[in-house]
This record gives C-alpha cells, structure tokens and sequence, in this order.
C-alpha cells in the first residue's frame, strides 16, 4: 500500500471528497445492480485544443499520481457522504483503494485533438470515482502550461518570472507556478511553489517599498534604492517606475552604481520605454544592467516586444486566467465494458470507443509531422520512412504507481524538446490549425 504520509510521518490529508457527488451516487447504483463490478476503461482526451491554439502541452500528470496516493475515504470524509449514501456504499468507499492499471502520456508531452492522454483502467467502480480528481488537475495544469509554452516561444529565450499568485485562488497559485515552470518559465514569485515542487524562486520590492520612504520633504527614491541594496546586494532589481522612469534609473545608478543587476518597469509604453531605459544605462555606465519588465503581459505583448532591449518579463494575469490560458478542454469517457468498445454518439460530443495508444511520427529531423491513434491490441503503426514514439507509458500496474517517475526537471526538458520538433507553423501565435495531424486506425 502507498504510504500517505508526509516527511514527518503526518497522515497526508484526503483527496477523496474533491469529486461531484454524482460520482458517488453512480457508484451507489452500480452497487446495486452488480455493475460496479465490470472491467472498464476509461481515457482522457480533448476533442479539440482551444480557439486559435495549435497544440496542446500535458501538465498535471505527477499531481495526479500524488492525489490517487491520498484517496483514500476515512471517517471524516464518509461523514460528508453519509446522508447522501447507504450503508453499503459507505463499507464499499471505507475499504477502497484503487486496484487498476494507469498507462499516459509523460507530463510534458504535447498533445493534439484526440489524443488519449490518459488510460485508466479496472472496475467501474474504482474508475468512475476518479474523474473529477483527473479531469480537475489536468484541466487546469495543462491550460497554463500550453499558454506559458506560447509565451515561452514568444519571448525567445529570454527570461521568464511566473508572478501570477494574486491573480488566481490561493490554492491554485502554487500548481499554477509548477506548470509555468514545466512549460519553459525560469522562476516564480509563488513561495509555496518553491517549497513543494522546487520552483526556483524570485522577487524584490513593489511599489509599496518606494512609497514607503516618503517623508514630510517628499518622496525618496534613493533611501529606498538604498536600503534594498543593503539588504539583498548589488544583485538585486530596482523598480523605476513609481515616480519618473528616467530619474529613477539615475538614481539607481547613482546610488548602486554601473554594477546593479537589473530595474524594472511595470508601466506605461513598454516598448518605448525599454528603449530609453536601455539607452540611459548605457549612458551610465551600466551596459550590464538588465531591463525587467511586466504589467498586463500576454504572448502577444511579449512577441512585439522582440526586437527591445528586454531581458526578462514577468507575467502574471494572463497566464493563471481563463482570458489567457483558456480551458484545455478535457473529458473522460467510459471507452470499452468488458473488451466491448463503447462510444458515446451524441453531436460535438463524440468519443471512440475501445482502448487506445498512440505513436508519433517523425522525419529523420526530428521535425514531427502525425499522430497516429490505434486500438491497443492491434500492432504498433512503423509507417516507411518516419521514426515513431510510443506516447503512452506505465504511470500505475495494480494500485502501485510506479517507481520511475519523471522529475519535473526532466518534463521540463520534454516541453522543450517537443517545441523544437514543431513544424514551423506550428509555433505561430496567429489561429490556424492543430500543428500536426492525428489519424485514428480502427
């Protein structure tokens, strides 16, 4: 069995009641009639990739495997369903472990329109009860992660700070920084981030800080520069923008001198700006000085601020929203009852029935051009002239997750990796179709 326990030996709290009460009440009546029982499999997949996006990027998958470990129903969770469940149903959830079989793509892979991200299977009634707890974490990692992997590309290897925490439920904060990060970002503003998924770390001083050294003669730009400097060393990144931009940066610079790591500009006309700023630094002396700037940035903003003297952004509202990192969009469907393919019929909302892989296909290259989707037991497609990846790997064999996980450093480098082998096209911010095409074999 898991163990459940944190670091210090403390019982890890239950995911079991972060589900729709619906789940609980199919199970009831499964129990019932003796269908609970059959052997099922059920997959996640989105039929389409959100208005304008040409790929997808799967995020989530580690979070999913941590909150199975913990779903687990003791005595204060059947408290909660106690007046919604009889008796047997509550002995059934009492002694429930998860017994099945997980097979997924890698966290970190991109995904297409029907593409089976994830395969779970077992009885329907350990199945069934799973969907929210997947469909909850995947949904929401994998909007950021395919909305950061945008700004990403757009920013074109230059820095990238997560700062999105104030902009989203204070829970969802640190999963949203772990996706960031996993899609290219180099840091978070978010602590607990750092603390649970070793995002790295980064932040210096707001508005507030400048503010706060005003007096009865008026505000004073360089006591704050000062103190800051003081306190976290010529490292450090110095706002300029609370007052007037161009004495700020003098100021900077006048009280830290050409050394200083960085100012940032949180305002105004971003790209004029940076220009001026970087012009002033120069002129100053400070040519290793960076320019860090944020406020309301998208991948948009960040594509038309290529060609200035940028070197790192810092994003936040658009990344953790739904205006910027729309819903990926992802169902999971009962696909085959004891062997028997099923599919759900119903218009724009479709499904394939039978268990599915999937292999991707690429040029001697690298550059990938299809997805290819077939039944699992048949043979793996090895198309003449293409190289062809297996994307489905063992994540859970009989309730036991399994002991290679990938790190999130390692997913990281999947993202990657799995830009680079977009075609061209692929990359453009502009709509237009999925990057590649995916066939499905019957």
């Amino acid at each position: 069995m898991v163990d459940t326990s944190d670091a210090n030996g403390t019982a890890a709290a239950s995911t079991a009641l972060l589900t729709d009460q619906y789940e609980l009440t199919m199970l009831s009546a499964a129990l019932t009639d003796g269908s609970a029982h059959r052997r099922c499999s059920f997959e996640v997949f989105a039929r389409r990739l959100p208005n304008g996006r040409r790929y997808g990027v799967v995020a989530g998958i580690g979070r999913v495997l941590d909150a199975l470990a913990d779903f687990r129903f003791g005595e204060a969770e059947l408290a909660v369903t106690a007046g919604v469940l009889d008796d047997r149903t509550q002995e059934w959830l009492r002694e429930y472990r998860f017994g099945g079989d997980i097979d997924g793509y890698r966290e970190g892979e991109l995904y297409f329109p029907g593409s089976p991200i994830l395969s779970v299977r077992g009885s329907f009634a350990e199945c069934v009860l799973l969907e929210t707890l997947i469909l909850s974490i995947l949904n929401h990692d994998s909007a950021i992660a395919s909305a950061a992997a945008r700004m990403v590309s757009a920013a074109g290897g230059r820095g990238m700070i997560e700062m999105g925490s104030r902009r989203t439920h204070e829970m969802a904060a640190p999963a949203s920084s772990r996706a960031a990060y996993l899609a290219g970002f180099d840091a978070t503003s978010n602590l607990e981030a750092v603390r649970r998924f070793g995002v790295p770390g980064a932040g210096t001083s707001a508005h507030a800080f400048t503010l706060l050294h005003s007096g009865p003669d008026g505000p004073n730009e360089a006591a704050a520069f000062r103190t800051q400097i003081e306190a976290l060393g010529l490292g450090t990144t110095l706002l300029v923008d609370t007052y007037d931009i161009a004495k700020g940066v003098a100021t900077a610079i006048e009280v830290a001198g050409p050394g200083l790591g960085g100012v940032r500009i949180d305002s105004g006309d971003l790209g004029v700006l940076a220009r001026q700023v970087r012009d002033q630094l120069d002129t100053l002396g400070a040519t290793g000085t960076r320019i860090v700037v944020s406020g309301d940035l998208d991948e948009y903003a960040i594509a038309s601020l290529r060609a200035e003297p940028v070197d790192v952004y810092g994003v936040g509202t658009s990344l953790v929203t739904g205006s910027g990192a729309p819903t990926a969009g992802m169902v999971y469907k009962l696909v085959e009852v004891d062997g028997t393919p099923v599919a759900k019929r119903s218009s724009h909302k479709e499904s394939r029935g039978g268990t599915k892989a999937a292999v991707r296909l690429a040029r001697p290259t690298g550059t990938i051009v299809e997805e290819i989707v077939y039944p699992v037991a048949g043979p793996v497609p090895e198309p003449d002239g293409f190289e062809a990846r297996e994307l489905l790997v063992p994540l859970v064999r009989g309730g036991r997750i399994a002991d290679d996980r990938h790190t999130l450093r390692e997913s990281r480098d999947l993202v990657a990796r799995g830009l680079v082998s977009l075609p061209w096209e692929g990359l453009k911010l502009s709509a237009g179709e999925p990057a590649i095409p995916t066939t499905f074999l019957q």
